[in-house]
């Protein structure tokens, strides 16, 4: 059984989240986007744990209108790094939060903080038979590579119990794999939503081959016990994450490791601090010059949201607007969700809309893009090639709807074509293709441009 899942969320009641981040609002939106399977987030949390049980019909079954739940949490240990937990049960949340009380208040963060380092937390894991891994991997702020040079140095003789690593947005499995000790870890892709809206809710996403949708079933296919495995990631261009590329943190001036280490990490047009990006981590760390791809792992998707892609099309500023809004609730209603809107859709089947956002959609199957890297907590961002541009038209849709014109684009960037998996291949792939990724170097132009802030992806993670 294939089930689509976002295993890592957040409530209303984590930092920076949004209101309407409640349970039958996340169901909701999670149904729409093609989910089947939900990790609860912030199961931790004494308000969130009282409604987590207002919906569970057992200790072990949280369901809302069809989608499923697990209970799970993100936690910061002492060094900031943060690892997702997954959990089997209500009660074994309940058990957590009663080990870890002690040291954080739970109260004050649905992702608590607590005075606990990463061998302590597996240690709480395993006693509880939750499965545990890192989040969001390799960004500088919050992550086990941002503040260790190995799974041993994060969680010691507990290593060996660590099952599953979240990429992030600003990494794939070809920047992971590069790593030779992530090799035998199932890669996960998850949202870290806190908001639901539909270029937030899983942004990212894991689909697994599982035999049913229980933490046992889920359990099995991390695992990779009887066959079952995950089976595709989608998620974002590493190069969109905001950390992807050595950069200032003041005017976001990117740099290459040798120039910054020539800088000794300042920034030499405004004496900014220089942070290092991800890229650059991971030629830090690797074993291998290029990916080696275990043959478990399963194939990896470059998508954004539809909304966005649909945004891009008809050259609007926000995802919000009311032309977007339309293009996406019509694919949606035609499909019965983002899913099978934007991966699985024949390109005939897509002419409920106008042309010019079939061939976007259809572009970004085939990675034809231009990719603007980010970096020192500068998102990067994406634009179409010319020949997808909007440059005035009548209708956004077969029905009719006013569009804006496009806006001025920045002639920075670059347009990448990804190696990309065939999608009527898809079932038929047991590993991902190997691929060579090249990336420019640092240019004068890019380094002095003044990026615009409403071209700039707003669908990353929200620490």
């Amino acid at each position: 059984m294939k089930v689509n899942t976002d295993l890592h969320l957040h409530s209303k009641y984590s930092m920076a989240s949004s209101r309407k981040m409640e349970l039958p609002t996340i169901a909701r939106e999670a149904s729409k986007k093609g989910m089947e399977l939900l990790g609860t987030g912030d199961c931790t949390h004494p308000k969130w744990l009282e409604e987590i049980k207002k919906f569970s019909i057992s200790n072990e079954d949280i369901r809302i209108e069809g989608i499923y739940f697990i209970p799970t949490t993100e936690i910061e240990d002492n060094k900031r790094v943060h690892h997702l937990l997954i959990l089997p049960s209500i009660s074994k949340a309940e058990e957590l939060a009663e080990r870890i009380s002690p040291f954080g208040n739970l109260e004050a963060d649905g992702r608590p903080n607590v005075n606990l380092n990463g061998i302590e937390i597996a240690e709480i894991a395993k006693d509880l038979g939750a499965l545990i891994g890192p989040c969001h991997a390799f960004t500088p702020w919050t992550a086990l590579y941002g503040y260790h040079d190995s799974l041993q140095s994060c969680y010691g003789y507990m290593t060996g119990y660590v099952s599953f690593l979240e990429l992030g947005l600003s990494a794939d499995s070809d920047y992971a794999d590069r790593i030779e000790e992530l090799h035998r870890l199932t890669f996960l892709s998850n949202s870290d939503a806190h908001s639901p809206s539909t270029n937030k809710l899983a942004r990212e996403f894991t689909q697994f081959d599982v035999p049913e949708i229980t933490f046992d079933g889920l359990k099995k296919a991390i695992l990779r016990k009887q066959g079952y495995r995950a089976t595709l990631n989608v998620g974002f261009f590493p190069e969109e994450g905001k950390y992807n590329r050595s950069a200032c943190i003041k005017c976001f001036t990117q740099y290459s490791l040798p120039e910054a280490v020539e800088h000794n990490w300042r920034c030499s047009v405004c004496r900014g601090i220089l942070k290092k990006g991800v890229l650059d981590r991971i030629k830090e760390l690797a074993d291998f010059k290029e990916p080696r791809h275990p043959d478990h792992r399963s194939p990896y998707l470059h998508l954004i949201p539809l909304t966005e892609i649909i945004q891009m099309a008809l050259g609007h500023s926000s995802v919000q607007t009311k032309g977007v809004k339309t293009v996406w609730n019509i694919l949606v209603e035609h499909f019965g969700n983002e899913v099978e809107a934007l991966i699985h859709s024949e390109p005939e089947d897509l002419k409920v809309v106008n042309k010019r956002i079939v061939d976007a959609i259809l572009a970004f199957r085939k990675g034809n893009v231009i990719i603007h890297p980010g970096g020192g907590g500068h998102y990067g961002w994406l634009e179409l090639p010319e020949n997808f541009k909007v440059e005035k038209f009548e209708s956004c849709m077969k029905e009719g709807s006013g569009m804006k014109k496009n806006s001025k684009y920045s002639k920075c960037g670059q347009v990448k074509q990804i190696d990309h998996i065939v999608f009527s291949d898809l079932g038929k792939i047991n590993h991902v293709k190997k691929n060579e990724k090249k990336f420019k170097k640092k240019n004068e132009e890019l380094n002095n441009e003044k990026i615009d802030n409403s071209k700039c992806q707003s669908s990353l993670f929200d620490f």
